[in-house]
């Protein structure tokens, strides 16, 4: 398998999880699109790096390592980097609370239609990047 095989198949379950916002955010299940949001950014943005020859950490918010290997990046994508890097720190800030909660946050409560839309549009735009960079370097 190559680096970029596997960063398909990344791709391709990262847009598989995009269409299962839809059914959760049917479901007003806000909490369960913030958590699945942030799983999908993760494949996402890994595949991104392993498109272009970096080999992706095992934690969840691999913002900085974009940053970091921006000359990798065609410039168009390098242009996206910051804010590709601020959603994944903000959508790997959710994770535990958006599917775990705690003694005082109730994830079904705390979450609303707006933090779920938030999610959709932030995980949309992340991979859409992903997705020109993967088609683009083909």
């Amino acid at each position: 398998m190559t680096k970029s095989e596997l960063a398909r198949a990344y791709l391709e379950k990262a847009s598989k999880r995009r269409r299962v916002l839809e059914v959760l955010k049917e479901e007003q299940a806000w909490s369960d699109v913030v958590r699945e949001a942030q799983e999908l950014v993760e494949l996402a943005l890994k595949a991104m790096l392993r498109e272009v020859g970096v080999d992706p950490p095992k934690w969840h918010d691999v913002g900085p390592i974009l940053i970091e290997q921006a000359e990798r990046f065609p410039d168009a994508t390098r242009a996206q980097l910051s804010e590709l890097a601020r959603i994944s720190h903000w959508l790997r800030k959710e994770r535990e609370f958006s599917f775990y909660g705690d003694v005082d946050f109730i994830p079904t409560e705390q979450y609303s239609a707006q933090d779920a839309d938030r999610a959709i549009v932030d995980a949309t735009y992340v991979l859409e990047a992903a997705k020109r960079l993967i088609e683009d370097h083909a």
